[in-house]
C-alpha cells in the first residue's frame, strides 16, 4: 500500500535569521539583498531521507515549494500545481495545502517557520495531521520536530505502521515589528493535528500495560463527551462499543447495530435498509471497532452497515475506537474492510486516527493488501 505524503515548503523560511532580521515577514527581498541563502529546501530533504524506500509517494507543488527536495531526496513526485508568483507567498502556501487536502493525503510534511504553520491553520485546520520541517527563524508553535531528521523519523514510523498518538498541538507566532525592538509578544492561533511518538496515557496504565477496564472507561467518556446534539449515531457491534453504550446507561445490542440520538435510544438491533431510511435527511456519525485479532472494521458481523450507508455517512464521520493492546495484536497487519463494494473498499484504504483513550489517538492503515 502507498503512503501519500503532502509536501509543502517555504522556500523564503528562514532566510531573515542568518542576516540578522529576527524573522522573515515582509522582509525576504531586504534579506536576499544582505546576502541570505536559502535552506529550506535542504533542511526538508535531510527529513525525506529517513524515508527512502518505503513506499511512499510525494504530493507536492512544483519546483522550490517541494518537487524539488522530494525529487533529490529520491522519492516518486507527483505534482499538482505550482506557485503562482516568483518567489511564492503565502497565498501560494494556502493553495497547496488545499490541493493536498482534497489529494487526500495521509500527512502533511512541511518545511518553514511559525508564519508557515499559522498558513496551514487557516487552509486545513485539524482535517489531516502535519509534520513541521524546522526552517523558519520563529519556531514557538508545538507542531515541529526537534530537528529535520526527527520529522522524518517521525513519518517513517507512521510508515511503517507503528503507533504514533496525534495530539492537537498549539500553533503560536510572534509580532516580529515588537520582536525587532527586542520585545517577545506570543500569541496563540489555534492548533493543528499532530503525530507524536507513541506513550501510554498516564492515567490508563498499571506498570506500563494498558488495564483494559481503565482504558474503555476513557474511550467511552471521549466518545460520549463529544457527541453532538440532534446527530444520530450508528453504534456497531462489538465490546468495546458495548462499553461506550454502558456509560450511556442504554440497552445495547452486542452483536447488532443500535441508533443513538440525544443520549436516547432511538432504535435497537436495526437492520441495513432501515438504517439507510433513519439515516436520510439527518446529520449522522458511526462509531464501530475492529474484530480482535483479525482487523476488519467493515463486513464480518456488522454487514448492517451496508456501502451506501458507509457512502452517506463519510468516512469523516466513521470514528474507530479499540485499545493500544488490541492493535499491537494485529502485528502491524492492516485494518481490513470488506463491503461488498470493490470501488468503496478501494476508496477506504489510507491511513485512518483509531480512538484508544481520551483525547488519544492513534494514525493506524486500512490496507487489504491482498484483496485486489
Amino acid at each position: 500500500m502507498t503512503f501519500k505524503l503532502g509536501l509543502i515548503v517555504n522556500p523564503l523560511a528562514g532566510l531573515g535569521g542568518s542576516v540578522g532580521l529576527k524573522g522573515t515577514d515582509g522582509v525576504a527581498k531586504e534579506a536576499l539583498a544582505k546576502g541570505a541563502v536559502p535552506r529550506a529546501n535542504e533542511r526538508c530533504q535531510i527529513a525525506l531521507k529517513a524515508l527512502s524506500n518505503m513506499g511512499v509517494e510525494v504530493f507536492c507543488w512544483a519546483n522550490d515549494m517541494g518537487e524539488s527536495c522530494a525529487r533529490s531526496a529520491g522519492l516518486p513526485v507527483r505534482v499538482l500545481g505550482k506557485a503562482a508568483t516568483q518567489p511564492s507567498t503565502a497565498a501560494d502556501t494556502l493553495a497547496a495545502a488545499q490541493g493536498l487536502l482534497a489529494a487526500d493525503v495521509d500527512v502533511v510534511m512541511f518545511a518553514g517557520g511559525d508564519g508557515t504553520a499559522r498558513d496551514l491553520l487557516q487552509a486545513i485546520g485539524e482535517q489531516v495531521p502535519v509534520v513541521g520541517v524546522p526552517a523558519g527563524v520563529k519556531i514557538h508553535s508545538g507542531v515541529y520536530g526537534i530537528t529535520p531528521k526527527a520529522a522524518g523519523e517521525v513519518v517513517a514510523q507512521l510508515v511503517r505502521g507503528e503507533l504514533v498518538s496525534l495530539r492537537s498541538q498549539e500553533v503560536r507566532d510572534i509580532d516580529e515589528v515588537v520582536f525587532r525592538q527586542g520585545r517577545v509578544k506570543s500569541q496563540y492561533y489555534g492548533e493543528l493535528l499532530v503525530p507524536e511518538e507513541h506513550q501510554y496515557m498516564q492515567a490508563t496504565k498499571s506498570s506500563g500495560v494498558e488495564v483494559e477496564e481503565l482504558v474503555l472507561q476513557d474511550i467511552a467518556d471521549f466518545i460520549i463527551d463529544n457527541m453532538q446534539d440532534d446527530t444520530r449515531y450508528i453504534m456497531g457491534s462489538g465490546s468495546t462499543i458495548a462499553a461506550v453504550m454502558q456509560v450511556l446507561g442504554l440497552e445495547n445490542t452486542l452483536l447488532g447495530v443500535d441508533v443513538v440520538e440525544n443520549g436516547q435510544l432511538l432504535a435497537k438491533d436495526v437492520g441495513a435498509e432501515a438504517l439507510l431510511r433513519l439515516c436520510h435527511g439527518h446529520s449522522c456519525e458511526m462509531i464501530i471497532t475492529l474484530i480482535g485479532g483479525q482487523g476488519h472494521v467493515f463486513g464480518r458481523g456488522n454487514q448492517q452497515l451496508s456501502a451506501p450507508l458507509i457512502r452517506q455517512i463519510g468516512l469523516q464521520n466513521i470514528h474507530i475506537l479499540a485499545t493500544k493492546t488490541k492493535l499491537k495484536a494485529l502485528h502491524n497487519r492492516p485494518l481490513l474492510v470488506d463491503t461488498g463494494d470493490p470501488v468503496l473498499d478501494a476508496e477506504l484504504q489510507g491511513v485512518v486516527p483509531v480512538t484508544c483513550g481520551y483525547n488519544d489517538q492513534v494514525l493506524y492503515p486500512i490496507g487489504n493488501p491482498h484483496g485486489r
